[in-house]
């Protein structure tokens, strides 16, 4: 019976062309509605309220309103040398995806032959026949019948292989754009850093001439001398390494763009050369999983691992073709095109596999669990992308307190320090006290350059965890590259 029914089901696919296989379907949406479960209070009534019913922009940095910054995205979504080899391997795939369909349709070929033969007497016999001279031309045709769909299922596995490259390539352009604009601030704010190192130093100067002619009128001491010479000593040791990150950050764009860092001067990005957003465009869980290019290039590996599910349920079954030709065949070659000499062939195969020591059954298990293996990987990357989303979210929404906090400290510090100096030249206080004072106003303004830089970057963080849009035209090469 179990024989019987094996035919019958053999049969049956045979005539029907069924599909071998489970057939892809997307990941349903998450369920989720929200990203973080505590209240974003500090984002909704002071900084940016978040918006989900806007549209993220069709380039998700121009929210930043820089024109230095879309200039050097633009020149690095061109040159940059990561997107070239990811473009050149989408090209491959796509070519691929062409080869693999070709496998759908009949395989012509025109054969020719020619040659020279002479056979043994021991092989003719009695027989003699003198060395003579071949020739033959004409078509061959083979063609293998897809009954199981072993052939539309590796045309869907390399399509669906097309599409991941296409995705990797949106997710590598989103990475190069998101670092050119890290790096853009990392710069901003190293530069920032150094002008409010360069005012401190010339108020260092200040105090130290301040505290001579104290010491020359009699009022001040030889130690507050040295005091006050130590202190811009000691803030000038601050000032290399700020240039050294600065330095970093420019040569980090140059790399970027394409370029060493020789060939190419990187713009004098400020930190006021960026605006926040009046809104963020933060979509809902289940938009995010239908964007971003990492959860979609996640989604067609299991799409890709589903149809090798196919094609290895496909291998089970009988795999069927036919090949035919025809020729022309003469022994002197003037006779060649001659009617007469005309022969033609036509053959048919049925291959049925029946014992290979569960070679195909163990691969069809081995595709089975490679397919839950990226169905597993598919939900780690969506979950991590709401991670990444809600670290962003939160860290702005604590930027924000950071930055009130700050901005108090340095009008505080400020004040203090315009008092203490008012003091000292009354001689009601020592230097130590002014350079206290000055050390606390030097800390106050360097933690709010960092505040904002960071504020800014978190930002940058949000829009590219949130799958930034960058157009298609974008990626596009002007001109080809030697």
């Amino acid at each position: 019976m179990r024989g019987a029914a094996g035919c019958v089901a053999t049969v049956t696919l045979l005539v029907t062309g069924c599909l071998a296989g489970p057939n892809f379907v997307a990941p349903a949406p998450p369920k989720t509605g929200a990203y973080t479960n505590a209240p974003l209070e500090q984002l909704q009534k002071n900084a940016m309220p978040l918006d989900t019913s806007a549209a993220p922009p069709e380039q998700w940095w121009s929210l930043l309103n820089s024109v230095q910054l879309d200039l050097t995205i633009r020149q690095a979504l061109q040159a940059n040398r990561t997107l070239s080899a990811a473009r050149s391997t989408l090209e491959q795939s796509q070519a691929l995806d062409v080869v693999s369909d070709a496998a759908r349709y009949p395989n012509v070929a025109l054969n020719a032959s020619a040659g020279r033969n002479k056979y043994g007497a021991a092989f003719l016999g009695p027989f003699e026949l003198p060395p003579f001279s071949y020739f033959s031309i004409g078509p061959a045709v083979s063609y293998t019948f897809d009954f199981s769909g072993a052939v539309r299922r590796s045309i869907e596995q390399q399509h669906a292989r097309t599409l991941y490259e296409q995705d990797e390539l949106n997710a590598a352009a989103l990475s190069v754009s998101g670092n050119v604009a890290m790096q853009a601030m990392a710069a901003a704010a190293a530069r920032a850093q150094i002008d409010n190192l360069m005012a401190l130093l010339e108020d260092d100067r200040k105090d130290l001439q301040l505290v001579q002619g104290a010491f020359e009128a009699g009022s001040g001491t030889r130690v507050d001398v040295l005091t006050a010479q130590s202190q811009l000593a000691n803030d000038q040791t601050l000032l290399p390494p700020l240039r050294r990150d600065l330095s970093v950050a420019t040569h980090a764009l140059a790399l970027l763009t394409g370029e060493a860092p020789a060939d190419w001067t990187a713009p004098e990005f400020k930190l006021e050369d960026f605006t926040l957003p009046s809104r963020l465009p933060v979509s809902l869980p289940s938009e995010l999983a239908h964007r971003r290019p990492d959860i979609l290039a996640a989604e067609e590996q299991v799409h890709v691992a589903t149809a090798a599910v196919g094609v290895a349920s496909a291998n089970l079954y009988p795999q069927v073709s036919l090949t035919a030709n025809a020729s022309l065949q003469a022994t002197t070659l003037r006779r060649l095109f001659d009617t007469s000499g005309g022969g033609w062939g036509f053959a048919g195969s049925l291959t049925q596999p029946l014992f290979d020591h569960g070679a195909l059954k163990a691969k069809q298990r081995a595709s089975l669990a490679a397919m839950h293996t990226a169905l597993a990987n598919y939900q780690q990357v969506l979950l991590s992308s709401f991670a990444q989303v809600a670290d962003a979210l939160e860290s702005l929404d604590h930027d924000q307190e950071l930055i009130l906090s700050e901005q108090g400290a340095v009008s505080t510090a400020a004040e203090n320090l315009e008092l203490t100096r008012e003091s000292y030249s009354a001689g009601n206080s020592g230097v130590l006290q002014v350079l206290e004072a000055q050390r606390q106003n030097l800390q106050a303004r360097l933690g709010l350059v960092r505040a904002q830089s960071l504020r800014l970057q978190d930002t940058v963080q949000l829009l590219l965890a949130l799958g930034g849009q960058i157009p298609q035209a974008d990626l596009e090469v002007a001109s080809p590259t030697p």
